[in-house]
């Protein structure tokens, strides 16, 4: 199972980038909950220990993937 974590305080891009993450995995046929997860990481001292000095960020499986603006459909593809 995928663990997907969007990292930011819930500001709109953070929204938009766990939106077009649910449509990609929901595009995939995935299950929430078989294969994958989605966890919302909204305090900033975790975010910071992660590394993310800008947000949105995205991890999967614990790597960081991306941080500091919206990620594309084909991006995240990539990553699952």
């Amino acid at each position: 199972m995928k663990k997907i974590e969007v990292l930011g305080v819930g500001c709109p891009n953070c929204k938009k980038t766990e939106a077009i993450i649910r449509q990609v995995v929901e595009k995939k046929g995935w299950t929430e909950g078989q294969e994958y997860v989605i966890e919302k990481i909204t305090n900033p001292s975790d975010i910071a220990a992660r590394g993310i000095l800008a947000t949105p960020g995205v991890s999967v499986d614990g790597v960081v993937k991306f941080s500091g603006k919206i990620p594309s459909p084909r991006m995240i593809e990539g990553w699952l």
